[in-house]
């Protein structure tokens, strides 16, 4: 069998069914494919012949495509709404994965809807009402149309995707996924995509899928040989000073740093841009117009440091990220290697950067048991050189602790305006007249206006 580099998206085929067809291969062109990765050689002809499928493979290793494109082929064939669904962990990634399949659909037209929550539902009502082709959600939101949207059936539904699915089912998913899997037909075509295979995974399998054929292109957890990987060691306590060492060495890099909490994220960020960095926070506790807007900022180029917690480590394929840094070791390693993977993709090169402190060690060392290899110390000067950034980082930190203070009293006073509002409001009705109350009601627009 010829290797990937020799083939072409059209010469994707096990028997005499043919392969892509010619719109989408000139789709794939547009969209700079110019072979079919190995995920995409081994599971686009076997999903061509109507197969479910197992997809094992390294994140940033073209997952996307290889289940988009026998989708958009299979559209092609026979038109219909609501032909497919597919379903991510993180709200990002559903609409990375609906810009990556409206690209390759749109010589075809291809209509898509994303579903997530932390937007309105009734839009997203509006936008099911319509029957596009494709849906992408999130399990939880895209639950309550099923439950909750009048007209919304999925009964003549052909595909599911699950996109990441060990992430979907660690993260407590599992009961509304079930739900989901009662509602839809059971003759459709199902895929499951992941970097990781877990028993919650293979669990799923067993429940969803009929006589599938497992395509694993990487048996064990790895990470891709262009990626150079680094560790730097010091104490906890200079933490924050050996970051922002990190940034002003790699000043005009393109740069994700990953946290664990949402507060250390908010943190950094604001620690950094009052240093001078243009640093751009991305978590959970941001509405989704913020968080999309960080996303878009960062990918854009305004702003080449995101600051992120796990939220940005899975699926999102942004092109140019030339170092990641691990500013909280992650506990699980099959979360290192995601983070890891939002640089040195398709073939580029990457660094990344684990910061160390005494209390880390073990996880560090597990890490390295996974991946398979040791990782290098990160060469810089001696320790009095990050040492001359102290002063500074302190008085930095001062003011991002104040700065996230005042936020969050802004949003106890406007909660407090609002609830003594409805207080007033209440005594009004009970204790005034109706002329009073009115009047009432007119300043209390004005004060809030």
């Amino acid at each position: 069998m010829s290797t990937s580099e020799e083939k072409t998206f059209a010469s994707l085929v096990l028997t005499k069914v043919q392969g892509i067809i010619e719109p989408l291969c000139k789709a794939c062109e547009q969209c700079k494919y110019k072979t079919p990765t190995e995920i995409q050689a081994e599971a686009i002809p076997w999903a061509l012949q109507g197969r479910d499928i197992i997809g094992l493979a390294q994140t940033g290793s073209g997952k996307t495509a290889a289940f988009a494109l026998p989708i958009l082929q299979a559209l092609w064939e026979a038109p219909q709404g609501l032909f497919a669904c597919i379903l991510a962990p993180t709200r990002e990634l559903a609409y990375q994965i609906s810009e990556s399949v409206e690209s390759l659909g749109s010589i075809i037209g291809v209509r898509c809807a994303v579903i997530v929550g932390g937007m309105d539902m009734m839009s997203q009502a509006i936008a099911l009402s319509k029957k596009p082709h494709i849906i992408v959600a999130t399990p939880g939101r895209f639950q309550d149309h099923l439950e909750n949207t009048k007209g919304f059936s999925l009964r003549n539904l052909k595909y599911l995707v699950m996109d990441e699915a060990d992430k979907l089912l660690d993260m407590d998913f599992g009961p509304v996924i079930d739900k989901i899997l009662k509602v839809i037909p059971k003759e459709r075509k199902t895929f499951l995509f992941s970097a990781t295979m877990t028993t919650k995974v293979a669990k799923l399998q067993r429940a969803s899928l009929m006589n599938p054929v497992k395509v694993e292109v990487s048996s064990k957890y790895s990470t891709v040989s262009t990626l150079l990987q680094y560790y730097l060691f010091f104490p906890l306590k200079h933490k924050d000073c050996y970051l922002v060492y990190l940034c002003n060495e790699l000043a005009g890099n393109s740069i994700i740093i990953f946290t664990r909490t949402c507060n250390d994220t908010q943190r950094l960020a604001l620690l950094l841009r009052n240093l001078g960095f243009p640093a751009i926070p991305l978590h959970g506790q941001l509405s989704q117009t913020k968080r999309l807007g960080s996303l878009n900022k960062f990918k854009a180029g305004n702003r080449n440091i995101l600051v992120a917690t796990d939220v940005a480590s899975r699926g999102l394929d942004i092109p140019l990220v030339d170092v990641v840094i691990n500013f909280d070791i992650p506990a699980n390693s099959k979360d290192y290697i995601h983070r890891v993977g939002r640089t040195a993709r398709a073939g580029r090169s990457g660094k990344s950067i684990t910061l160390v402190t005494q209390y880390d060690v073990e996880l560090l060392q597990r890490i390295e048991h996974v991946i398979g290899k040791k990782m290098d110390l990160f060469p810089i000067g001696s320790k009095d050189d990050v040492m001359l950034l102290q002063e500074r980082v302190s008085e930095a930190q001062r003011i991002a602790t104040l700065e996230m203070k005042e936020e969050q009293q802004q949003k106890k006073g406007s909660k407090r305006i609002r609830s003594e509002g409805n207080d007033d409001d209440f005594r009004d009705r009970e204790d005034r007249d109706i002329i009073q109350y009115n009047k009432l009601g007119k300043k209390a627009k004005k004060i809030r206006r």
